[in-house]
C-alpha cells in the first residue's frame, strides 16, 4: 500500500499547523503507530518553520510566498521533504549540510529545528535544490504500525 500527497503552502505560520495535522490525520487512518505518527509530525513542523522563517527570495529583494512538502508512505517507510525557494543553505557545501553540532543555549529560541529533525528520523538529508534556488529537507522514518491498521503494510 503506498499513500502520498503534496501540499503548495504560503509561507506564513498557520501553514505549519496545517500540514502537521494533515500528516497526523493520514498516519492515523492508515493504521501508523501514535508514538511514530508523532515523531515525524514534530520534525515536519521544524522542517516548515525553517521554510517559513528562512523560505524567502532575499537575494533578488523579494520574498516566495510559498513552499512545498510531500510525503510518502511507502510499504514499511515513510519519506517527507519540504523544499523552498529561498537562498538555500551557504555556498561550498556541495548542496549538502550538516546541522550544527555546536550546544545551543537553553534560552534560545531557535537553533535546534535540524537538529531535532535528526534525532526525530532515521535517515536526513538536507541540502539545496540542485541547479535551483532553495534548500531541501527530506527525512525517512521506518514505520511501525498499529495491529488493527487498515491499509498496514503486508
Amino acid at each position: 500500500m503506498s499513500i502520498w500527497w503534496s501540499l503548495h503552502l504560503r509561507r506564513d505560520a498557520a501553514s505549519v499547523p496545517l500540514a502537521r495535522r494533515l500528516l497526523i490525520g493520514a498516519m492515523e487512518t492508515a493504521g501508523v503507530d501514535p508514538d511514530i505518527s508523532y515523531d515525524l509530525s514534530v520534525a515536519l513542523s521544524e522542517a516548515c518553520a525553517n521554510a517559513v522563517e528562512h523560505g524567502g527570495d532575499a537575494a533578488r529583494g523579494g520574498s516566495s510566498e510559498a513552499y512545498r512538502v510531500t510525503a510518502y508512505l511507502d510499504g514499511e517507510k515513510c519519506r517527507i521533504e519540504v523544499a523552498d525557494a529561498g537562498p538555500g543553505f551557504p555556498a561550498g557545501t556541495g548542496g549538502r549540510v550538516r546541522p550544527a553540532t555546536r550546544p545551543v543555549p537553553s534560552d534560545a529560541e531557535h537553533g535546534r529545528g535540524l537538529c531535532l529533525i535528526q534525532e526525530l528520523a532515521d535517515h536526513v538529508h538536507i541540502g539545496n535544490k540542485p541547479g535551483l534556488d532553495g534548500a531541501v529537507v527530506s527525512f525517512d522514518k521506518i514505520l511501525k504500525w498499529r495491529k488493527d491498521a487498515p491499509l498496514m503494510a503486508v
